[in-house]
């Protein structure tokens, strides 16, 4: 088997008349992310994470904003999508690990839930998908609560 890693990155910017939706879970907020689909940074960089992996692209090739059909549609519905490109080419996922970088709301008592939709949307066990967050310590454009972003990591093997 060949094994392969890539790394996905997102951020946007928050908005007070938007839902917010984190790893496919809705978290209660009196403010959520700003974009053309759900803006949900923690499923964007992770389907970005598999698509680098697969040497298939990025999400903005295959989702662009430009497309009406993607306007406010579900992030899980990409993940979903990005699943079957790497069906397709004949790859497993062995592992996803991401990281949040939010100042607030505190998304702790929502991760093992993320874990639970993403691998149910990736096919693979929730044991395969870890989520974690962190502040920016009040730091910069995060840190003044002016958006949120994700890092992810995706290891995929070759059948």
């Amino acid at each position: 088997m060949i094994t392969r890693s890539g790394i996905g990155y997102d951020i946007h910017r928050l908005s007070k008349n938007r839902e917010l939706w984190l790893g496919g879970v809705k978290i209660p907020s009196d403010f959520g992310l700003e974009g053309h689909s759900d803006a949900d940074v923690i499923l964007h960089a992770i389907a970005d994470a598999l698509l680098g992996a697969a040497g298939l692209g990025d999400i903005g090739q295959h989702f662009p904003n430009t497309d009406p059909q993607w306007k406010d549609v579900r992030s899980t519905v990409l993940l979903k999508k990005v699943h079957e490109m790497l069906t397709v080419h004949s790859y497993l996922i062995v592992n996803i690990d991401a990281t949040l970088i939010l100042e607030r709301p505190k998304i702790s008592p929502f991760t093992q839930e993320m874990c639970e939709i993403i691998s149910e949307f990736l096919g693979i066990e929730p044991s395969q998908v870890n989520i974690k967050s962190t502040t920016n310590e009040t730091l910069g454009a995060l840190g003044r609560v002016e958006g949120a972003a994700a890092l992810a990591i995706a290891t995929i093997q070759f059948r």
